[in-house]
Protein backbone atom coordinates (compact mmCIF):
# COMPACT_ATOMS: atom_id res chain seq x y z
CA UNK A 1 0.00 0.00 0.00
CA UNK A 2 0.77 3.32 -0.44
CA UNK A 3 2.02 5.83 2.41
CA UNK A 4 -0.89 7.93 2.09
CA UNK A 5 -3.16 4.68 2.24
CA UNK A 6 -1.31 2.67 4.57
CA UNK A 7 -1.13 5.36 7.04
CA UNK A 8 -5.20 5.68 6.49
CA UNK A 9 -5.40 2.37 7.37
CA UNK A 10 -3.45 2.21 10.36
CA UNK A 11 -5.62 4.93 12.16
CA UNK A 12 -8.43 3.20 11.42
CA UNK A 13 -7.02 0.22 12.78
CA UNK A 14 -5.96 1.96 16.16
CA UNK A 15 -9.15 3.64 16.66
CA UNK A 16 -10.72 0.37 16.36
CA UNK A 17 -8.48 -1.00 19.01
CA UNK A 18 -9.35 1.83 21.02
CA UNK A 19 -13.21 2.01 20.72
CA UNK A 20 -12.89 -1.81 22.11
CA UNK A 21 -11.26 -0.63 24.70
CA UNK A 22 -13.69 1.74 25.93
CA UNK A 23 -16.58 -0.67 25.28
CA UNK A 24 -14.68 -3.20 27.65
CA UNK A 25 -14.13 -0.46 30.34
CA UNK A 26 -17.93 0.65 30.18
CA UNK A 27 -18.88 -3.05 30.55
CA UNK A 28 -17.03 -3.21 33.71
CA UNK A 29 -17.26 0.32 34.95
CA UNK A 30 -13.57 0.62 35.54
CA UNK A 31 -13.52 4.62 35.44
CA UNK A 32 -15.42 7.83 34.36
CA UNK A 33 -14.07 8.35 31.10
CA UNK A 34 -15.20 5.48 28.97
CA UNK A 35 -18.18 7.19 27.53
CA UNK A 36 -16.01 10.51 26.95
CA UNK A 37 -12.98 8.55 25.37
CA UNK A 38 -15.42 6.58 23.41
CA UNK A 39 -17.22 9.66 21.82
CA UNK A 40 -13.24 11.41 21.01
CA UNK A 41 -12.92 7.90 19.23
CA UNK A 42 -16.22 8.55 17.02
CA UNK A 43 -15.36 11.74 16.35
CA UNK A 44 -11.75 10.91 14.94
CA UNK A 45 -12.80 8.39 13.23
CA UNK A 46 -15.22 10.50 11.40
CA UNK A 47 -12.65 13.21 10.63
CA UNK A 48 -10.89 10.52 9.06
CA UNK A 49 -13.98 9.26 6.94
CA UNK A 50 -15.41 12.76 6.33
CA UNK A 51 -12.87 13.89 3.40
CA UNK A 52 -12.98 11.06 1.48
CA UNK A 53 -16.35 11.75 0.38
CA UNK A 54 -17.45 8.10 -0.52
CA UNK A 55 -14.13 6.71 -1.57
CA UNK A 56 -12.34 3.95 0.29
CA UNK A 57 -15.80 2.58 1.35
CA UNK A 58 -16.08 5.51 3.93
CA UNK A 59 -19.51 6.23 3.74
CA UNK A 60 -20.97 2.98 5.39
CA UNK A 61 -18.59 3.31 8.26
CA UNK A 62 -18.57 6.83 8.66
CA UNK A 63 -22.49 6.70 9.21
CA UNK A 64 -22.34 3.77 11.76
CA UNK A 65 -19.61 6.26 13.52
CA UNK A 66 -22.39 8.98 13.63
CA UNK A 67 -25.11 6.45 14.53
CA UNK A 68 -23.54 5.58 17.55
CA UNK A 69 -22.49 9.33 17.58
CA UNK A 70 -25.70 10.43 18.16
CA UNK A 71 -27.00 7.72 20.30
CA UNK A 72 -24.52 8.37 23.11
CA UNK A 73 -24.39 12.05 23.29
CA UNK A 74 -27.28 12.84 25.65
CA UNK A 75 -25.89 10.49 28.13
CA UNK A 76 -22.40 12.18 28.00
CA UNK A 77 -24.60 15.47 28.32
CA UNK A 78 -26.10 13.38 32.07
CA UNK A 79 -22.86 12.43 32.92
CA UNK A 80 -21.63 15.92 32.58
CA UNK A 81 -24.19 16.87 34.70
CA UNK A 82 -23.62 14.45 37.65
CA UNK A 83 -19.78 15.39 37.98
CA UNK A 84 -21.21 18.93 37.89
CA UNK A 85 -23.66 18.14 40.67
CA UNK A 86 -20.97 15.92 42.32
CA UNK A 87 -18.39 18.76 42.17
CA UNK A 88 -21.03 21.22 43.44
CA UNK A 89 -21.44 19.38 46.61
CA UNK A 90 -24.71 18.44 45.46
CA UNK A 91 -24.69 14.41 45.82
CA UNK A 92 -28.53 14.40 46.55
CA UNK A 93 -29.50 15.47 42.83
CA UNK A 94 -26.54 14.08 41.37
CA UNK A 95 -27.72 10.51 43.16
CA UNK A 96 -30.93 10.57 41.72
CA UNK A 97 -29.80 10.20 38.11
CA UNK A 98 -27.08 7.65 38.07
CA UNK A 99 -29.20 4.78 38.12
CA UNK A 100 -30.63 6.74 34.66
CA UNK A 101 -26.84 6.86 33.81
CA UNK A 102 -26.36 3.20 34.18
CA UNK A 103 -29.47 1.95 32.27
CA UNK A 104 -28.30 4.09 29.55
CA UNK A 105 -24.80 2.56 29.36
CA UNK A 106 -26.53 -0.62 29.42
CA UNK A 107 -28.60 0.43 26.22
CA UNK A 108 -25.88 1.35 24.62
CA UNK A 109 -23.74 -1.61 25.28
CA UNK A 110 -26.61 -3.78 23.87
CA UNK A 111 -27.31 -1.25 20.79
CA UNK A 112 -27.63 -2.25 17.21
CA UNK A 113 -25.29 0.98 16.65
CA UNK A 114 -22.30 -0.16 18.71
CA UNK A 115 -22.31 -3.70 17.15
CA UNK A 116 -22.87 -2.63 13.48
CA UNK A 117 -20.11 -0.19 13.73
CA UNK A 118 -17.75 -3.47 14.74
CA UNK A 119 -18.90 -4.24 12.04
CA UNK A 120 -18.16 -1.84 9.62
CA UNK A 121 -14.49 -1.72 11.08
CA UNK A 122 -14.22 -5.49 10.66
CA UNK A 123 -15.58 -5.33 6.70
CA UNK A 124 -13.63 -1.87 6.07
CA UNK A 125 -10.29 -3.01 5.46
CA UNK A 126 -11.42 -5.66 2.60
CA UNK A 127 -13.13 -2.44 0.22
CA UNK A 128 -9.92 0.02 0.90
CA UNK A 129 -7.91 -2.75 -0.39
CA UNK A 130 -10.16 -3.56 -3.22
CA UNK A 131 -10.36 -0.09 -4.23
CA UNK A 132 -6.50 0.56 -3.67
CA UNK A 133 -5.56 -2.40 -6.28
CA UNK A 134 -7.81 -0.87 -8.81
CA UNK A 135 -6.19 2.30 -8.70
CA UNK A 136 -9.53 4.32 -7.52
CA UNK A 137 -7.37 6.03 -4.17
CA UNK A 138 -4.83 7.53 -6.39
CA UNK A 139 -5.62 11.23 -5.82
CA UNK A 140 -7.29 10.57 -2.60
CA UNK A 141 -4.97 12.80 -0.87
CA UNK A 142 -5.95 15.89 -3.19
CA UNK A 143 -9.47 15.48 -1.98
CA UNK A 144 -8.51 15.39 1.81
CA UNK A 145 -6.22 18.59 1.11
CA UNK A 146 -9.79 20.27 -0.97
CA UNK A 147 -11.59 19.38 1.90
CA UNK A 148 -9.06 20.67 4.63
CA UNK A 149 -9.20 24.01 3.16
CA UNK A 150 -13.34 24.24 2.54
CA UNK A 151 -13.98 23.58 6.08
CA UNK A 152 -11.27 26.17 7.14
CA UNK A 153 -13.11 28.66 4.90
CA UNK A 154 -16.42 27.49 6.14
CA UNK A 155 -15.47 28.26 9.74
CA UNK A 156 -13.85 31.59 8.85
CA UNK A 157 -17.09 32.79 7.15
CA UNK A 158 -19.44 31.78 10.15
CA UNK A 159 -16.88 32.92 12.24
CA UNK A 160 -17.33 36.26 10.40
CA UNK A 161 -21.33 36.48 10.22
CA UNK A 162 -22.50 38.91 12.96
CA UNK A 163 -25.76 36.67 13.46
CA UNK A 164 -24.11 33.45 14.00
CA UNK A 165 -25.06 30.45 14.89
CA UNK A 166 -22.75 29.58 18.12
CA UNK A 167 -24.03 25.77 17.40
CA UNK A 168 -22.58 25.50 14.03
CA UNK A 169 -19.60 27.76 15.12
CA UNK A 170 -19.09 25.01 17.53
CA UNK A 171 -19.38 21.99 14.80
CA UNK A 172 -17.16 23.61 12.62
CA UNK A 173 -14.63 24.03 15.25
CA UNK A 174 -14.41 20.24 16.09
CA UNK A 175 -14.76 19.88 12.21
CA UNK A 176 -11.83 21.81 11.09
CA UNK A 177 -9.76 20.82 14.44
CA UNK A 178 -9.94 17.18 14.48
CA UNK A 179 -9.91 17.34 10.64
CA UNK A 180 -6.58 19.17 10.97
CA UNK A 181 -5.29 16.16 13.67
CA UNK A 182 -6.54 13.65 11.23
CA UNK A 183 -3.82 14.58 8.43
CA UNK A 184 -1.30 16.97 9.65
CA UNK A 185 0.57 16.36 6.97
CA UNK A 186 -1.66 17.96 4.66
CA UNK A 187 -3.35 20.56 7.04
CA UNK A 188 -2.62 24.10 6.24
CA UNK A 189 -3.15 25.06 10.17
CA UNK A 190 0.05 25.86 12.34
CA UNK A 191 0.36 24.15 16.05
CA UNK A 192 -0.52 27.55 17.48
CA UNK A 193 -3.86 27.79 15.50
CA UNK A 194 -4.20 24.41 16.35
CA UNK A 195 -3.90 24.82 20.07
CA UNK A 196 -6.70 27.66 19.68
CA UNK A 197 -9.27 25.54 18.09
CA UNK A 198 -8.37 23.62 21.14
CA UNK A 199 -9.05 26.35 23.51
CA UNK A 200 -12.14 27.60 21.36
CA UNK A 201 -13.94 24.07 21.73
CA UNK A 202 -13.24 24.00 25.38
CA UNK A 203 -14.70 27.46 25.80
CA UNK A 204 -17.92 26.05 23.33
CA UNK A 205 -18.15 23.27 25.00
CA UNK A 206 -18.76 25.05 27.98
CA UNK A 207 -21.05 27.15 26.68
CA UNK A 208 -23.01 24.51 25.62
CA UNK A 209 -23.32 22.49 28.90
CA UNK A 210 -24.77 25.36 30.31
CA UNK A 211 -27.44 25.05 27.63
CA UNK A 212 -28.14 21.74 28.42
CA UNK A 213 -28.60 22.42 32.21
CA UNK A 214 -30.72 25.03 31.75
CA UNK A 215 -32.99 22.94 29.22
CA UNK A 216 -33.29 20.08 31.97
CA UNK A 217 -33.53 22.89 34.92
CA UNK A 218 -36.68 23.58 33.30
CA UNK A 219 -38.07 19.67 32.68
CA UNK A 220 -37.05 18.53 36.13
CA UNK A 221 -38.17 20.46 39.24
CA UNK A 222 -34.87 19.50 41.65
CA UNK A 223 -32.89 21.29 39.34
CA UNK A 224 -34.81 24.58 39.29
CA UNK A 225 -32.97 25.42 42.15
CA UNK A 226 -29.73 25.70 40.16
CA UNK A 227 -31.39 27.52 37.17
CA UNK A 228 -30.24 31.08 38.85
CA UNK A 229 -26.69 30.36 39.45
CA UNK A 230 -26.38 28.64 36.03
CA UNK A 231 -27.85 31.68 34.15
CA UNK A 232 -25.26 33.79 35.84
CA UNK A 233 -22.45 31.25 34.80
CA UNK A 234 -23.61 30.91 31.25
CA UNK A 235 -23.27 35.19 31.17
CA UNK A 236 -19.34 34.59 31.89
CA UNK A 237 -19.74 31.20 29.21
CA UNK A 238 -21.11 33.56 26.72
CA UNK A 239 -18.27 36.27 27.15
CA UNK A 240 -15.68 33.78 26.87
CA UNK A 241 -17.30 32.24 23.79
CA UNK A 242 -16.92 35.94 22.19
CA UNK A 243 -13.79 36.20 22.87
CA UNK A 244 -12.50 33.07 21.94
CA UNK A 245 -14.20 33.21 18.51
CA UNK A 246 -12.44 37.38 17.74
CA UNK A 247 -9.69 35.28 18.71
CA UNK A 248 -10.34 32.55 16.07
CA UNK A 249 -11.30 34.52 13.52
CA UNK A 250 -7.82 36.57 13.50
CA UNK A 251 -5.75 33.94 14.09
CA UNK A 252 -7.64 31.95 11.10
CA UNK A 253 -7.07 34.99 8.27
Amino acid sequence: MSGFIGTLRSEVLQLQIALYACRERLQAHTDDEALHDMRVCLRRLRSLLKPLKGAAGSDALQQRAAELGRLSGPLRDLEVLIAMLRQQGEHAAADRRVAEQGSGETRLLASRQLSALFRALDEWPQELARQHAGGELDALHKSVRRYLRKQRTRLVEALRDAEHDRHRVRLLIKRVRYTAEAYPQLSPLSNQQLKLLKRGQAVLGDWHDHLQWLARAEREPDLQIFAAQWRQSMQAADQAAEGVQARLLAALT
